[in-house]
C-alpha cells in the first residue's frame, strides 16, 4: 500500500514523561542481527528508540538527517529494534511517512513497541520468515502523585488510539480487534504478519546476517549496553550500574541493588546472567 494513506500523527509531550522499554522484548532482541548488503539509500534501525545513555540510539534527529542525504531517492529502512520512547517512534514514523520516494521496509529480526509503528511507515513492509512485531499499549517512565499520574494516564490514551489507527490502515483490521491485541502485549511472527496484513512479504534469507567478526570485545560490549538498558529501567543509576559491573569482573560480592523499582529485580537478574556468561566465553 501507498504510505500516503496511513494516517499523519499529532505529536505532543508532556514534561517528566519518558517512553520506555518492554523487558520481553529487550530480552528477545538479538543486536547481532543486521541486513547482509544494507545499501547506499538506506537507514539503519537497528538500537533502541530514542537517545540512550550514551548518546546513541535511534532518533528523529538522526532519521531526518539520513533522509536529508538520501533526497527524493527511494530509501530502504532495516529495522532490528526493540523498541523504546514511543513519541520518538511516532516522530520518525511521520517523517518516513512523508518521505519523497518509496520507502521500503525490511524487518531483519524484531520490530518491537514503538520500532513496529516505524515498521508501519513503508510503501512495502517485508519481514524475515523467523522476525517478529510486537505491538502493546505505551509503555512510559513517569514520576509526580496520584494526581499527576491520573493525569498522565488520561493523556496517553489518544497516544494508544493513534497507533490502533496506524495498525488499522494498514492491515484493516477492526479497531476493536487491534485495542484488545495492545492490551496483551501480541507478538506477530512472520507468516502471521503476512496473514494480518502487517507485512507485504518475506525477506529473503541472503539479506539477513549475523554479526560475528566483531570479536569478543565488541560482542562483550553489546552484552554490556543490554544489562545497563536493564538496570536503568530497573532503577540504578549509571554509576551504580557500572559499580555493579566492577564487581562482577573483580569477583567481590556484595554488589548492591540499593534503589531497584518494585518488581524489578528479576528483569535485573536476567540481564546479569546474559552478562556473566559473556564474560565467561571472552
Amino acid at each position: 500500500m501507498s504510505k500516503r494513506k496511513l494516517p499523519k500523527v499529532a505529536l505532543g509531550a508532556r514534561p517528566g514523561v519518558q517512553g520506555d522499554l518492554s523487558p520481553r522484548a529487550l530480552q528477545r532482541w538479538s543486536p547481532d542481527v543486521r541486513a547482509a548488503d544494507p545499501g547506499e539509500a538506506s537507514i539503519s534501525v537497528l538500537d533502541p528508540i530514542g537517545a540512550d545513555p550514551w548518546g546513541e540510539g535511534v532518533t528523529a534527529r538522526r532519521i531526518s538527517a539520513a533522509l536529508r542525504a538520501i533526497g527524493e531517492r527511494p530509501v530502504t529502512v532495516n529495522i532490528n529494534s526493540p523498541g523504546g520512547d514511543f513519541f520518538e517512534g511516532l516522530a520518525i514514523y511521520n517523517l518516513l511517512r512523508e518521505h519523497a520516494g518509496t520507502v521500503t521496509v525490511n524487518i531483519l529480526g524484531i520490530a518491537a513497541s514503538a520500532a513496529s509503528v516505524i515498521a508501519m511507515a513503508g510503501d512495502e513492509v517485508r519481514i524475515a520468515r523467523a522476525g517478529f512485531l510486537m505491538i502493546h499499549n505505551t509503555w512510559i517512565m513517569a514520576a509526580g502523585d496520584r494526581h499527576a499520574l491520573a493525569e498522565v494516564c488520561e493523556w496517553l490514551a489518544p497516544f494508544d488510539a493513534t497507533a490502533i489507527d496506524i495498525y488499522a490502515a494498514r492491515t484493516g483490521i477492526e479497531r476493536d480487534a487491534l485495542a484488545a491485541m495492545l492490551d496483551r502485549e501480541t507478538w506477530i511472527g512472520g507468516q502471521a504478519a503476512l496473514d494480518q496484513g502487517f507485512a507485504d512479504s518475506f525477506l529473503p534469507a541472503d539479506q539477513l546476517e549475523t554479526a560475528t567478526g566483531d570479536g569478543a570485545p565488541a560482542a562483550s560490549m553489546r552484552a554490556e549496553r543490554r544489562f545497563d538498558l536493564l538496570a536503568r529501567r530497573a532503577g540504578l543509576t549509571n554509576s551504580a550500574s557500572r559499580a555493579l559491573l566492577r564487581e562482577l569482573r573483580t569477583g567481590r560480592p556484595g554488589a548492591a541493588h540499593d534503589g531497584l523499582q518494585p518488581g524489578a529485580a528479576a528483569d535485573l537478574e536476567q540481564g546479569l546472567a546474559a552478562l556473566l556468561e559473556d564474560l565467561r566465553t571472552r
